[in-house]
């Protein structure tokens, strides 16, 4: 490592950016407020040349008061800063190897071309640079599907692209969810009750007529309550969840889909739903991870762009990013 950490984020277009939630402005600011020298680049900036692994990377710096704003947990938006919430320098090939962190901050979906930007981590990886979270967990751990292996905390559940299959879950358990294995922010999830005529185009739509594996779940009426988001860093949990309370109405609490985000403290089934999972998360090199709970259940473990750290930090004075980089920072001293 060099005597100032060099962090790259992986990340979507900074314009782009929702100023007012978006949880890797966090995590640039606690880079920066250590004093480490960050970088930005996109998936489209990352290439192999000459056998070795490299990315256009640009410098970048939060500038004031939008780096102060962020540290207090004041509010900002994109209507009063408009681009001035940063100076970025010209992008320069750099090796990935040259690199002392790097973190996969992109967005989903998850297709091909994510799944090709973890090849190019991996190598970076593999030659000396720690990618946050670990590139083979994030091919490995479909959100959906990896929350399964923890039956002891999951709700029934089903997963099938058969008709049939689906149809007998549903009769089983007559008020259940049917869900994509890649959507993200609510979309696509359906509510099937007795005797809803929708059941089969709800079916076909999702499973594309059979070609495409879908989850079946039973309902939870604790959504009622709100679909909680549990960070944890390095396998230990946050305190406090973020409940997302759905509209009135409305079945889905992502916030993306209209919900209401509420802190609370953790409960007993909260904490041990995260320390079920924990183990396994930081086996697999998932530092910073987020998981859904609603009711007793655990319904989804989030690895690829886990949000959530501004509403938190907010609402309890917290410095969650701050948590994530003395993490990352000892790794790397130890």
């Amino acid at each position: 490592m060099t005597d100032t950490p060099r962090i790259a984020f992986v990340m979507d277009p900074l314009d782009g950016l929702a100023l007012k939630k978006d949880s890797t402005l966090a995590m640039i600011r606690a880079a920066q407020t250590r004093g480490w020298q960050i970088f930005t680049l996109g998936l489209e900036d990352l290439l192999l040349d000459r056998g070795r692994v490299s990315g256009l990377i640009r410098p970048l710096e939060l500038t004031e008061p939008f780096f102060s704003r962020l540290k207090a947990n004041e509010p900002v938006t994109n209507a009063e800063f408009g681009s001035s919430w940063y100076e970025q320098g010209e992008e320069v090939l750099t090796p990935l190897a040259d690199l002392d962190i790097i973190m996969m901050r992109k967005d989903p979906p998850f297709n091909l071309e994510y799944i090709y930007a973890t090849y190019y981590l991996e190598r970076a990886e593999s030659e000396g640079a720690m990618v946050v979270n670990r590139p083979a967990s994030l091919r490995d751990c479909n959100e959906k599907f990896f929350a399964t292996q923890f039956t002891e905390v999951c709700p029934p559940l089903v997963v099938s692209r058969r008709e049939d299959v689906l149809r007998a879950f549903q009769a089983e358990h007559r008020n259940v969810v049917f869900k994509p294995l890649d959507g993200m922010g609510g979309a696509s999830i359906f509510r099937i009750m007795d005797g809803d005529a929708n059941l089969g185009v709800v079916l076909e739509t999702l499973t594309d007529f059979g070609r495409q594996q879908i989850m079946g779940q039973v309902f939870i009426p604790e959504i009622v309550n709100g679909d909680k988001r549990i960070l944890l860093v390095d396998g230990e949990p946050v305190p406090y969840a973020l409940a997302r309370v759905p509209l009135a109405g409305e079945a889905r609490g992502n916030l993306a889909a209209g919900g209401t985000g509420e802190g609370r403290p953790l409960t007993d089934r909260d904490r041990l739903i995260a320390t079920t999972v924990g183990p396994e998360l930081k086996r697999r090199g998932l530092k910073f991870v987020g998981i859904d709970v609603i009711g007793d259940y655990l319904t989804e473990v989030n690895v690829t762009c886990p949000t959530c750290i501004r509403e938190l930090d907010a609402q309890f004075s917290l410095d969650i990013a701050g948590m994530l980089m003395d993490s990352i920072e000892a790794e790397l001293n130890g």
